[in-house]
């Protein structure tokens, strides 16, 4: 394996981001990083951990000031700039291309990988005297007076953090500076680290691996320690990864099991008696933990949401001492006997939508259901709401009475980590699942319920059952085997997730733009339409679904049949259709169309339809109408 260079922090992490984002081996990525980990300075290591596992530092610098300074140096006219970036397809990697020469080597060629521009990318060489010469002088503050073959990451990160609150010029000025003395790579990492675009396919599974292996640790115990709530700037590397790990004890969330999506029908599980059928709720998932007398709420993606759900404080003297437990964080009306319309004040928060509401208030409308299945027992005692109303929850800086009201937020507990402060996670489902039905009893509030088990006797009245997902505000059903301890991460065999067939429309592509990264040259991003009268009407993107060979076409069809140029959209021709695949539908008022889908994305190419067969938007209107709420 190629030895990463033994030179200054910032250089040796560009190195390292480089190989990783060019790297198609996982074990080739794998051992950079642990390489990485071995050599690197421990306080850059621990910002590393950070930037891979979501911690991204704010941004301080806008990026039209980027554009900005870096017309200013090259010299280039606005539009010239404009279309090297939508060649390009990312911003810090524009500016790194065209910024003259630095000391390290020429272009982005020093990256060890082709410019995504195909090696059309434009060079610019400008008058400036060159930095080392005479530069804009040293920076303030962290790493000041040092060399730039000595500064670390950590360096750059706590000034850039800094920059914050001080005027342009200095901003300007730092900038600047770092441009004229970095190389190339350097560049288009430090770029990234200013934008926040920081996706190069790395997951935190990755890390957790590559640590174990370079601190010769458990991989389960690494991925316990890094997570929760700690500051990359003031927690060191040795207490990142001790016993106690970098986040606060007491909100110190665990790492989520995840399951994998069951492709083949569950027969191939075994016998079902040693599975446990639960529904598969449409939320955000998160921990609720009950330490040291209070109440922290986690997300998946290890944020802290506790702030964003006050409701949940009412359980707060409810709960146990030193619980954590595993669910859904969901917007929750209560259950009724089928055909019940209950009134304002018997449901929580009394948030019944009138034909008056925003799109909001309509947005929560709960889902009344009628469960007419095999067993009277798959009937819920709540009311799952859309997903739409769980967003116009979680999007607000400040919850305001009337959002309580209209979007009461519950939690579906469905497994329990911790006990009197106890790790749980090796005792069996059902042995945590006992003592999580004891818990959700004793705290006896709407907003906090019990996952239902689905009861069920062989697999083919299971598969009866699920076909009620959708009519309850499920996505299908998940299978847990009943002696299954918590694991950590995705991993097959214990934990099944049965999805139902998502939704399906036809429809037109009418707008395609290029994608970004390596999809930088091709039209990637496309926008299609229903039909209205003898109107097209917009009604969602898609990027997703296409085989590279495929996109390829798609592209090629493009670029012949451009009727109009929207800065990087072209409108095309209408007449390839896909059929677009979701997994949920709510009323918009910000969409042409009225509606506004969940996870869209290409299903197929429909190649046997013409465009006067599309769906139309009354096709649209009337699966709203049926799965909309």
């Amino acid at each position: 394996m190629e030895k990463i260079e033994n030179t200054g922090g910032m250089r040796r992490f560009a190195t390292l981001a480089v190989k990783l984002g060019t790297s198609t081996k996982t074990n080739d990525r794998l051992e950079a990083l642990e390489k990485y980990f071995s050599e690197a300075d421990d306080a850059d290591k621990v910002w590393v951990i950070a930037l891979f596992s979501g911690r991204r530092p704010k941004r301080t610098v806008n990026t039209s000031l980027l554009w900005e300074w870096c017309r200013e140096l090259t010299g280039l006219p606005g539009w010239l700039f404009e279309e090297s970036y939508h060649t390009v397809g990312d911003l810090a990697e524009t500016i790194a291309l065209l910024l003259p020469e630095g000391p390290g080597g020429a272009g982005m060629g020093a990256t060890g990988r082709e410019s995504s521009t195909g090696g059309q990318g434009v060079k610019v060489r400008t008058g400036r005297p060159d930095a080392g010469a005479e530069g804009p002088g040293a920076v303030d503050g962290a790493g000041a007076g040092r060399s730039e073959g000595s500064r670390s990451l950590t360096d750059y990160l706590l000034r850039l953090a800094g920059l914050g609150k001080e005027e342009e010029s200095s901003k300007k000025a730092f900038v600047l500076e770092c441009w004229a003395t970095m190389n190339s790579e350097e560049r288009f990492i430090f770029n990234k680290l200013i934008t926040g675009g920081w996706r190069i396919g790395i997951s935190q599974k990755m890390v957790v691996n590559a640590l174990a292996r370079s601190a010769r640790v458990d991989a389960a115990i690494i991925a316990h320690r890094i997570t929760g709530d700690w500051d990359p700037a003031t927690t060191t590397f040795s207490a990142l990864l001790s016993e106690e790990g970098g986040g606060g004890e007491l909100s110190k969330p665990y790492p989520f099991y995840l399951a994998y999506a069951l492709e083949e029908e569950p027969a191939v599980l075994g016998n079902p008696a040693e599975w446990q059928a639960e529904w598969k709720w449409d939320g955000i998932r998160g921990e609720l933990i009950r330490r040291g007398g209070e109440l922290f709420v986690w997300s998946r993606g290890e944020e802290l949401m506790t702030e964003k759900f006050p409701e949940y404080q009412a359980w707060r003297e409810r709960l146990p001492e030193g619980v954590v437990l595993d669910g859904e964080i969901i917007g929750l009306g209560q259950g009724g006997q089928p055909g019940e319309d209950a009134d304002d004040d018997s449901r929580a928060g009394g948030y019944a939508a009138n034909s008056d509401r925003e799109e909001d208030a309509r947005a929560s409308e709960p889902r009344r259901v009628s469960v007419v299945g095999e067993r009277d027992s798959n009937r819920l005692d709540f009311v799952p709401l859309p997903f739409a109303a769980l967003q116009t929850r979680i999007g607000r800086k400040n919850i305001t009475k009337k959002n309580l009201q209209e979007v009461p937020v519950g939690f579906i507990a469905y497994d329990l980590l911790e006990y009197e402060g106890q790790d749980w996670r090796n005792r069996s489902l059902t042995d945590r699942r006992a003592q999580l039905e004891a818990i959700v009893r004793s705290v006896n509030h709407p907003l906090l319920q019990l996952s239902p088990i689905i009861p069920f006797d062989n697999w083919e009245q299971l598969a009866t059952i699920r076909q009620l997902s959708r009519e309850l505000g499920s996505e299908g059903i998940m299978l847990k085997r009943k002696s299954a301890v918590y694991q950590v991460g995705r991993k097959r065999g214990d934990w099944w997730k049965w999805k139902i067939d998502p939704l399906v429309i036809d429809a037109v592509m009418i707008y395609a733009q290029k994608g970004h990264g390596r999809r930088s040259n091709l039209y990637t991003d496309y926008t299609f339409a229903v039909r209205s009268g003898d109107q097209l009407v917009t009604f969602t993107k898609a990027y997703s679904g296409l085989t590279d060979k495929e996109l390829a076409e798609v592209d090629a069809f493009v670029k012949k049949n451009s009727l109009e140029k929207f800065g990087p959209v072209r409108t095309v021709r209408p007449e390839l259709v896909f059929e677009i695949a979701f997994e949920g539908i709510a009323a918009s008022a910000r969409h042409k169309s009225g509606v506004a889908l969940r996870f869209p994305r290409i299903n197929r190419w429909r190649k046997d339809k013409t465009p006067a067969e599309i769906d139309t938007l009354e096709d649209l209107k009337r699966m709203l109408a049926v799965y909309g709420k």
